[in-house]
Protein backbone atom coordinates (compact mmCIF):
# COMPACT_ATOMS: atom_id res chain seq x y z
CA UNK A 1 0.00 0.00 0.00
CA UNK A 2 1.37 3.53 -0.69
CA UNK A 3 1.11 5.56 3.00
CA UNK A 4 1.67 9.14 3.14
CA UNK A 5 4.01 8.85 5.61
CA UNK A 6 7.43 7.26 5.40
CA UNK A 7 8.73 4.27 6.98
CA UNK A 8 12.61 4.26 7.63
CA UNK A 9 14.31 1.48 9.02
CA UNK A 10 17.93 1.66 10.12
CA UNK A 11 20.15 -1.33 11.13
CA UNK A 12 23.75 -1.91 11.78
CA UNK A 13 25.92 -4.33 13.32
CA UNK A 14 26.41 -3.42 16.75
CA UNK A 15 28.75 -1.05 18.01
CA UNK A 16 28.37 0.92 14.85
CA UNK A 17 26.26 4.45 16.22
CA UNK A 18 22.95 3.26 14.80
CA UNK A 19 21.10 4.70 17.77
CA UNK A 20 23.41 7.80 17.97
CA UNK A 21 22.92 8.98 14.44
CA UNK A 22 18.92 8.11 14.61
CA UNK A 23 18.65 10.25 17.58
CA UNK A 24 20.62 12.94 16.28
CA UNK A 25 18.37 13.04 12.89
CA UNK A 26 15.12 13.23 14.96
CA UNK A 27 17.00 16.17 17.25
CA UNK A 28 17.29 17.97 13.86
CA UNK A 29 14.21 16.60 12.31
CA UNK A 30 11.17 16.94 13.98
CA UNK A 31 8.89 15.19 11.39
CA UNK A 32 10.98 12.08 11.95
CA UNK A 33 9.22 9.82 14.97
CA UNK A 34 10.71 7.15 16.38
CA UNK A 35 8.71 3.48 16.42
CA UNK A 36 10.00 1.88 19.79
CA UNK A 37 10.30 -1.93 19.67
CA UNK A 38 9.49 -4.13 21.98
CA UNK A 39 12.32 -7.04 23.35
CA UNK A 40 12.47 -9.15 26.44
CA UNK A 41 15.83 -8.03 27.10
CA UNK A 42 16.92 -5.93 30.60
CA UNK A 43 17.05 -2.44 30.40
CA UNK A 44 20.72 -0.91 30.11
CA UNK A 45 22.29 2.09 32.01
CA UNK A 46 19.18 4.51 31.79
CA UNK A 47 16.92 2.89 29.20
CA UNK A 48 13.51 3.18 30.30
CA UNK A 49 10.18 1.46 29.53
CA UNK A 50 8.31 2.95 26.20
CA UNK A 51 11.17 5.28 25.38
CA UNK A 52 14.23 3.48 24.28
CA UNK A 53 11.84 0.07 23.94
CA UNK A 54 8.90 -2.17 25.85
CA UNK A 55 10.30 -4.65 27.73
CA UNK A 56 8.50 -7.75 28.08
CA UNK A 57 8.72 -10.30 29.81
CA UNK A 58 8.94 -13.95 27.38
CA UNK A 59 5.68 -14.66 28.17
CA UNK A 60 4.37 -11.43 27.17
CA UNK A 61 7.03 -11.30 24.22
CA UNK A 62 5.06 -15.20 23.62
CA UNK A 63 1.55 -13.71 23.91
CA UNK A 64 2.18 -10.65 21.37
CA UNK A 65 3.60 -13.12 18.52
CA UNK A 66 0.62 -15.69 18.86
CA UNK A 67 -1.98 -12.72 18.48
CA UNK A 68 0.36 -11.73 15.40
CA UNK A 69 0.81 -8.34 16.87
CA UNK A 70 4.11 -8.24 15.27
CA UNK A 71 5.13 -6.92 11.80
CA UNK A 72 8.48 -8.51 11.75
CA UNK A 73 10.38 -10.27 15.60
CA UNK A 74 13.48 -12.05 15.52
CA UNK A 75 16.25 -13.42 17.87
CA UNK A 76 19.27 -11.33 18.46
CA UNK A 77 21.94 -11.59 20.82
CA UNK A 78 19.85 -14.35 22.93
CA UNK A 79 16.90 -12.05 23.27
CA UNK A 80 13.49 -11.56 20.99
CA UNK A 81 12.89 -8.11 19.31
CA UNK A 82 10.02 -7.13 17.39
CA UNK A 83 8.55 -4.39 15.80
CA UNK A 84 4.26 -4.09 16.53
CA UNK A 85 2.54 -4.07 13.34
CA UNK A 86 -0.45 -1.71 13.94
CA UNK A 87 1.34 0.95 15.89
CA UNK A 88 3.63 1.19 12.55
CA UNK A 89 0.73 1.07 10.24
CA UNK A 90 -1.55 3.66 12.04
CA UNK A 91 1.15 6.14 11.90
CA UNK A 92 2.47 6.20 8.47
CA UNK A 93 -1.13 6.09 7.34
CA UNK A 94 -1.62 9.40 9.13
CA UNK A 95 1.14 10.84 7.38
CA UNK A 96 4.12 10.73 9.76
CA UNK A 97 7.76 9.83 9.21
CA UNK A 98 8.77 6.68 11.18
CA UNK A 99 12.45 5.42 11.41
CA UNK A 100 12.90 1.83 13.43
CA UNK A 101 16.24 0.51 14.53
CA UNK A 102 16.19 -3.31 13.97
CA UNK A 103 18.29 -5.76 13.17
CA UNK A 104 19.01 -7.16 9.49
CA UNK A 105 16.98 -9.75 9.18
CA UNK A 106 13.77 -8.27 10.73
CA UNK A 107 14.26 -4.60 8.40
CA UNK A 108 14.46 -7.32 5.34
CA UNK A 109 11.21 -8.69 6.54
CA UNK A 110 9.70 -5.19 6.90
CA UNK A 111 10.43 -4.64 2.97
CA UNK A 112 8.25 -7.64 1.96
CA UNK A 113 5.25 -5.84 3.96
CA UNK A 114 5.76 -2.69 3.34
CA UNK A 115 7.62 -2.37 -0.11
CA UNK A 116 7.95 1.67 0.23
CA UNK A 117 10.40 1.23 2.92
CA UNK A 118 13.38 2.57 2.94
CA UNK A 119 16.39 0.14 3.97
CA UNK A 120 19.30 2.15 5.56
CA UNK A 121 22.53 -0.07 6.60
CA UNK A 122 25.67 1.56 9.48
CA UNK A 123 29.14 0.19 8.27
CA UNK A 124 32.02 1.17 10.93
CA UNK A 125 34.64 2.46 9.45
CA UNK A 126 37.15 -0.57 10.02
CA UNK A 127 36.74 -3.59 12.30
CA UNK A 128 39.58 -2.18 14.51
CA UNK A 129 37.15 0.49 14.94
CA UNK A 130 33.86 -1.65 15.44
CA UNK A 131 36.41 -3.40 18.29
CA UNK A 132 37.33 -0.57 19.96
CA UNK A 133 34.03 1.33 20.21
CA UNK A 134 32.45 -1.85 21.67
CA UNK A 135 35.07 -1.92 24.46
CA UNK A 136 34.42 2.14 25.01
CA UNK A 137 30.65 1.41 26.26
CA UNK A 138 31.73 -0.55 28.86
CA UNK A 139 28.76 -2.59 28.85
CA UNK A 140 29.42 -6.36 27.40
CA UNK A 141 32.16 -8.48 28.94
CA UNK A 142 34.99 -9.90 26.75
CA UNK A 143 32.84 -12.66 25.72
CA UNK A 144 29.73 -11.04 24.71
CA UNK A 145 32.17 -8.62 22.57
CA UNK A 146 33.36 -11.71 20.79
CA UNK A 147 30.24 -12.81 19.85
CA UNK A 148 29.02 -9.04 18.72
CA UNK A 149 31.92 -9.38 16.45
CA UNK A 150 31.27 -12.30 15.28
CA UNK A 151 27.48 -11.43 14.35
CA UNK A 152 28.54 -8.30 12.48
CA UNK A 153 30.90 -10.58 9.72
CA UNK A 154 27.08 -12.20 9.25
CA UNK A 155 25.38 -9.02 8.92
CA UNK A 156 27.60 -6.56 7.48
CA UNK A 157 27.42 -9.26 4.61
CA UNK A 158 23.55 -8.19 3.59
CA UNK A 159 24.12 -5.03 3.41
CA UNK A 160 23.95 -5.34 -0.44
CA UNK A 161 19.70 -5.74 0.43
CA UNK A 162 19.89 -2.35 1.89
CA UNK A 163 18.59 0.79 -0.57
CA UNK A 164 21.64 2.77 1.56
CA UNK A 165 24.51 2.50 3.00
CA UNK A 166 26.40 5.35 5.16
CA UNK A 167 30.19 4.95 6.67
CA UNK A 168 30.27 6.10 10.38
CA UNK A 169 33.72 7.19 10.09
CA UNK A 170 32.99 10.83 10.85
CA UNK A 171 29.92 10.90 13.24
CA UNK A 172 28.77 14.63 11.81
CA UNK A 173 28.94 13.15 8.29
CA UNK A 174 27.07 10.48 8.80
CA UNK A 175 24.29 11.91 10.14
CA UNK A 176 24.17 14.52 7.28
CA UNK A 177 24.22 11.47 5.05
CA UNK A 178 21.06 10.00 7.09
CA UNK A 179 19.57 13.65 6.78
CA UNK A 180 20.49 13.37 3.04
CA UNK A 181 18.59 10.26 2.30
CA UNK A 182 15.88 11.47 4.95
CA UNK A 183 15.00 14.78 2.90
CA UNK A 184 15.61 12.86 -0.55
CA UNK A 185 12.94 10.40 0.15
CA UNK A 186 10.47 13.21 0.77
CA UNK A 187 11.07 14.94 -2.65
CA UNK A 188 10.39 11.55 -4.84
CA UNK A 189 7.68 12.12 -7.49
CA UNK A 190 4.99 10.14 -5.11
CA UNK A 191 5.87 11.92 -2.19
CA UNK A 192 5.52 15.37 -3.66
CA UNK A 193 2.37 13.99 -5.35
CA UNK A 194 1.00 13.28 -2.29
CA UNK A 195 2.14 16.08 0.43
CA UNK A 196 1.48 18.46 -2.29
CA UNK A 197 -1.52 17.45 -4.17
CA UNK A 198 -3.48 21.05 -4.22
CA UNK A 199 -0.01 22.08 -6.36
CA UNK A 200 -0.08 19.26 -8.71
CA UNK A 201 -3.69 19.47 -9.58
CA UNK A 202 -3.61 22.93 -10.64
CA UNK A 203 -0.65 21.92 -12.73
CA UNK A 204 -2.68 19.44 -14.22
CA UNK A 205 -0.27 16.88 -13.60
CA UNK A 206 -1.77 13.51 -12.48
Amino acid sequence: MDYPGNLFVVAAPSGAGKSSLVKALMELDARVQPAVSHTTRPPRGQEKHGREYFFLSPEEFDGMVQRNSFLEWAHVHGHRYGTSRHAIEERVAHGADVILEIDFQGAINIKRIFANAVLIFILPPSWEELRSRLQRRGEDSTDVIELRLKNAAAEMAQAREFDFVIINELFERAVFDLKTIVHAQRLKFSAQRRTRASTFEALHIS
